[in-house]
């Protein structure tokens, strides 16, 4: 078989798209990584499972990329509901806005259990009433 020049040869390059135009990958604005936008356990990837970042682009219905905001989402808490499926709850660093969106089977465990336990790190918290619960 005949070796080609590498030189010569084109890279492949990855079909690449910023959440809301069709692909299969996006960077994300937070930490930078390539994100796949197949998500387990979600039909719509909103955020990065690394750094938990998203963006502005849903308006009222996850995965309608309607918003015209575009602006970069922070994590800021979690919930959970009654079914004990946990939601984070991000907050827009440009208009303010909030909302919910399910976690991914890939997701951070750990970036997900430091913005759980956020709350007991403020002083504010009486956290032996929460012990004694």
């Amino acid at each position: 078989m005949p070796r080609r020049n590498p030189g010569r040869e084109r890279p492949q390059r990855r079909k690449q798209a910023h959440h809301g135009e069709p692909g299969d990958a996006f960077r994300c604005v937070g930490c930078r990584m390539d994100v796949p936008m197949i998500a387990p356990g979600t039909a719509h990837r909103n955020h990065c499972p690394h750094c938990l970042t998203s963006l502005h682009v849903d308006h009222r219905i996850p995965g309608d990329r309607r918003a015209g905001c575009r602006g970069r989402m922070a994590a800021l808490s979690v919930t959970v509901r009654r079914d004990g499926e946990w939601l984070i709850i991000h907050c827009c660093q440009s208009c303010g806005g909030l909302s919910a969106n399910r976690i991914a089977g890939d997701d951070n465990a750990l970036a997900l259990l430091r913005i759980a336990i956020r709350p007991l790190s403020d002083s504010r918290l009486p956290v032996s009433a929460l012990l004694a619960l």
